[in-house]
């Protein structure tokens, strides 16, 4: 290991115990000895070099090429190491700086104008529809899941996920609701089961759309959902509710505004909109280089001090905010363990180093949600201030009564295809 490696490392892990090696036997262990444990090795000094060059963008990149080696534990433990420890790095004026730059670029890589906003979907959510069946629910919820108890399943997570905000939308049989970002369908085959709600679904995707359409064929709804491949941008006319689940991370940063005042041009002067989105705890900041490059080109998590004016200036009432700590945690949590127990058939789709980038992606971001300053946050929004109730009950009653529907009719509570 060189002697520059070796000082990169000191200085970094300081928490929990990490044992290094380069292309010779040598070890070295870094860290305090306690918490997570890992071993890893660098296959060669060309990929110990690229690490100090750009640690941020090379740490996935030497996994994904098979040049750094865990020897020990999991990837999994690796990146819960590297973030517990960068999050204790001193804010010093030289980081101060790179995040001022790396903040002044986000315009650069978030325009996502109509056109760059589909082909920036289609890289992540056009993959092949087998590999997403190996670690999501039947219902194919690639959202956080909200965890009512810690013995909840997974498919029961997502399952109150949609009765959560179901709920919040406060849906009446026969309301027309938009779904921006619907996804395989699922939310909104929900609405219009569950809640008699007459749903348009857009979406970017065509292998989403393509499934959406396919069920709600198989489960007799299409006089009650629609599924177009549209822009949020395009749409026309009025609904009484609006709900955009996972897809306000695309928007881009430029585009907060447009976004808002679109949706208050589609809102009913008596209608309630749910924005469900990934968010920052520490402010505003940028999106891992790693990240934007191989899983979402032009994607950001916000922080609410980004969000909120937007939603002012568009004339919106914010009538509820929620802040969702580690539930997206647990969540990925069930989709790593899932993927891994699968691995060979994700390669048997793609290829080892498909499943590599995969495995990083899922245990970068469960760590991020449980010690990198990540969130989602639901913010329910309104025109008129008498749009929902004035307190908070109307939400577990309404949750409760979904519940015994579900009940009663025991084969919608899991939408599989």
């Amino acid at each position: 290991m060189s002697r520059l490696l070796d000082n990169f490392f000191r200085r970094f892990i300081q928490d929990g115990s990490l044992e290094v090696s380069g292309p010779s036997a040598a070890r070295r262990m870094f860290g305090n000895g306690t918490g997570p444990s890992a071993s890893i090795r660098f296959a060669d000094r060309a990929a110990e070099r690229q690490l100090l060059l750009n640690p941020p963008l090379a740490f996935g990149e030497l996994y994904m090429d098979g040049r750094l080696i865990v020897d020990r534990g999991t990837i999994y433990d690796v990146c819960l190491i590297a973030m517990r420890n960068l999050v204790l790095l001193p804010k010093t004026r030289l980081r101060k700086m790179q995040l001022q730059i790396r903040k002044a670029l986000r315009p650069m890589y978030q325009r996502n104008s109509e056109g760059r906003a589909k082909r920036n979907v289609a890289h992540h959510y056009d993959l092949d529809g087998r590999l997403y069946d190996l670690f999501l629910d039947p219902d194919r919820q690639y959202s956080c899941a909200y965890f009512e108890h810690r013995n909840q399943t997974l498919d029961e997570a997502q399952l109150s996920k949609k009765r959560h905000i179901a709920a919040k939308l406060l849906i009446e049989p026969g309301h027309s609701v938009l779904d921006i970002g619907s996804g395989w369908g699922g939310l909104a085959l929900y609405l219009a089961e569950q809640c008699g709600a007459e749903v348009t679904g857009v979406t970017l995707s065509d292998e989403q759309l393509d499934t959406a359409c396919k069920r709600a064929i198989h489960k007799g709804l299409t006089s009650a959902v629609d599924f177009r491949l549209q822009d949020y941008r395009a749409v026309q006319g009025q609904f009484d509710r609006i709900v955009s689940v996972g897809m306000f991370e695309h928007v881009g940063v430029g585009y907060y505004d447009v976004f808002f005042s679109k949706a208050a041009d589609l809102l009913a002067d008596d209608g309630v909109m749910l924005l469900h989105s990934i968010g920052s705890i520490d402010g505003p900041g940028f999106t891992n280089p790693w990240m934007a490059k191989y899983i979402f080109p032009g994607g950001y998590s916000p922080a609410l001090s980004e969000v909120l004016p937007a939603i002012e200036r568009a004339g919106l009432i914010v009538t509820d905010i929620e802040i969702l700590r580690l539930h997206y945690a647990e969540t990925l949590r069930a989709w790593r363990e899932r993927f891994v127990s699968r691995r060979a058939e994700a390669e048997a789709i793609y290829d080892e180093r498909f499943c590599r980038m995969w495995e990083f992606y899922l245990a970068g971001c469960e760590a991020g949600f449980r010690h990198g300053g990540l969130m989602v946050f639901q913010i329910q929004l309104a025109k008129r201030l008498d749009a929902v109730p004035l307190t908070r009950d109307y939400i577990a009653n309404r949750e409760a009564a979904l519940r015994s529907q579900e009940t009663l009719r025991p084969e919608l509570q899991i939408a599989a295809e």
